[in-house]
């Protein structure tokens, strides 16, 4: 990993210029960003003007599946949230589909969701195509007058159109809303009708504190994103909304800042994951021995080493003892859910970070609001995340909207 030119004090000199800011942000994606509660708002109207008629208690499916592209920009975050915020105790399985193959349990039963922003991607349309082949009931959520709303029609399915004015991986709550709406109809979520307003509100909020012109020492986003600097996260979660949160922050921060990132599930990752606070990526340990005596000294002469300096530089120290003081090491963050995780879970997260100040290793703590509901909790987690995404981008001088990468994938693979 490469850390930012002129490190993380240079990085923190150009979050704090509003003029550097902008013109390391061409284009717009931290407002974006803040379109959010704006998401949720028109997302909601569209619903009240689609027909949802066919969507009851009495129609509540034995699955729902939702099918799209995965990744930033596809289905992954609106089918996390979902089963996040249905919860473990839904009588309903919420499950998520990439790729081009509906698993073959996948039947008549089931309700498939399919969730693309243009209405055009390849593999939305195929698992749409199968799902209405195989007899499954159909909802669409894309934009309107695409071949995804055709094919939800022929199928004689429900189509809720979702009008986007950026990349989807900046629409999350405009391809998400529709499917916490139909769920809630289903009778699989519990969403009052006063809780996506709350979300709103909360989003808004946080786009408050992570505005541009909020210096870093006061702006959560750039402070967690300059602690991500020249580090490789380690995004823990302990319930459903914070896994939801934490696959969306790896997610976005490889898409807005190009870097990478671990994600785990506690208590999980402390069967595995926590064994890399050991590994070659941890703070160096104080060694326990006594320092090494000194080799050029009486009795050395006599052995033929002469009056050789056995002396060691500071990069053979590093190459002997691991990462040295200033060299790229693991960053833990912990995004910590009180109202949803499990005792357990709970006290396996303290002592994760208490392990991680043993080993040397920084962390980072990101508190939900322990009194607010699962949709409430998520949105303000993951607009806070989605901000630091995009500041960890410009503070390394990367154009957060820039998707070179993905482009070439997609064209050396003829996939539109």
């Amino acid at each position: 990993m490469n850390t930012p030119p002129g490190g993380a004090a240079l990085a923190a000199l150009r979050l704090d210029d509003t003029e550097i800011v902008e013109a390391g942000d061409p284009g717009g994606m931290l407002r974006q960003v803040a379109s959010s509660a704006a998401q949720v708002r028109t997302a909601l109207r569209a619903c009240a003007e689609a027909d949802l008629s066919a969507l009851s208690q009495d129609t509540r499916p034995r699955a729902i599946v939702v099918a799209g592209s995965g990744g930033a920009g596809g289905s992954a975050f609106a089918c996390d949230a979902l089963a996040a915020i249905c919860g473990l105790g839904s009588p309903v399985q919420v499950t998520g589909v990439s790729g081009y193959q509906l698993p073959g349990w996948v039947g008549a039963a089931d309700l498939v969701i399919t969730v693309s922003r243009s209405g055009h991607t390849a593999e939305a349309l195929v698992l749409a195509g199968e799902a209405a082949r195989r007899g499954c009931d159909l909802i669409g959520v894309s934009a309107p007058d695409s071949a995804l709303q055709e094919l939800v029609a022929q199928a004689r399915g429900t189509f809720i159109p979702v009008t986007t004015v950026g990349p989807a991986r900046a629409m999350p709550w405009a391809l998400t809303v529709p499917l916490l709406v139909a769920a809630a109809r289903l009778g699989v979520a519990r969403i009052d009708d006063t809780a996506y307003e709350a979300a709103a509100v909360a989003m808004e909020d946080v786009s408050h504190q992570c505005r541009p012109s909020s210096e870093s020492f006061v702006n959560p986003a750039k402070s967690l994103a300059l602690d991500l600097v020249g580090r490789l996260p380690l995004i823990w979660g302990g319930s459903p909304v914070a896994a939801a949160a934490a696959r969306r922050f790896a997610s976005q921060l490889a898409a807005n800042a190009k870097y990478p990132a671990l994600v785990g599930l506690l208590p999980e990752a402390g069967h595995d994951q926590v064994a890399t606070f050991d590994g070659p990526y941890a703070p160096p340990a104080e060694p326990a021995f006594p320092a090494a005596e000194d080799f050029g000294g009486a009795g050395l002469g006599d052995s033929g080493f002469g009056d050789a300096d056995f002396s060691f530089s500071d990069e053979d120290e590093a190459d002997l003892d691991g990462l040295s003081a200033d060299d790229e090491s693991l960053r833990l963050v912990l995004i910590a859910d009180p109202a949803g995780e499990h005792p357990v879970v709970e006290r396996t997260r303290t002592a994760a970070a208490s392990l991680a100040g043993i080993r040397g290793i920084d962390v980072s703590d990101i508190a939900m609001d322990p009194g607010g509901d699962p949709l409430r909790r998520l949105a303000a987690a993951v607009q806070l995340l989605d901000y630091a995404s995009v500041y960890l981008g410009i503070a390394a001088g990367i154009d957060p909207l820039a998707i070179a990468a993905i482009k070439d994938l997609r064209d050396l693979t003829g996939r539109e």
